[in-house]
């Protein structure tokens, strides 16, 4: 049976992980991974790349940087934009006035 490929990004890859817990770089590797292409950001939160570049332009999403023509997003900005959407129930006051756009 062939084995599912490992993301670079899931230290935990074939290890069984609980649902919800949030995915994490590499520990050996955030050093030099401090920055994230739009591929990769979109992995690290588990959503698609291309809703990412939609709230580059609409906002609501997380930071991003540019240098020169290429977006990165710093793994700290990704952390932080995710743990500001935290909610323990949808009757939460921020819950309904969510910011981002569909």
């Amino acid at each position: 049976m062939p084995r599912a490929l490992a993301s670079p990004l899931d230290p935990n890859a074939g290890a069984a992980r609980q649902p919800g817990a949030p995915l994490e770089p590499d520990a050996s590797n955030t050093a030099a991974r401090e920055f994230l292409t739009t591929d990769e950001a979109g992995s690290f939160l588990r959503l698609s790349p291309r809703t990412l570049e939609k709230q580059r332009v609409l906002g609501g999403g997380p930071r991003f940087r540019k240098f020169g023509a290429r977006v990165v997003y710093a793994v700290e900005d990704l952390r932080h934009w995710a743990n500001s959407r935290s909610y323990e129930m949808t009757s939460d006051p921020g819950y309904t006035q969510r910011s981002t756009v569909r």
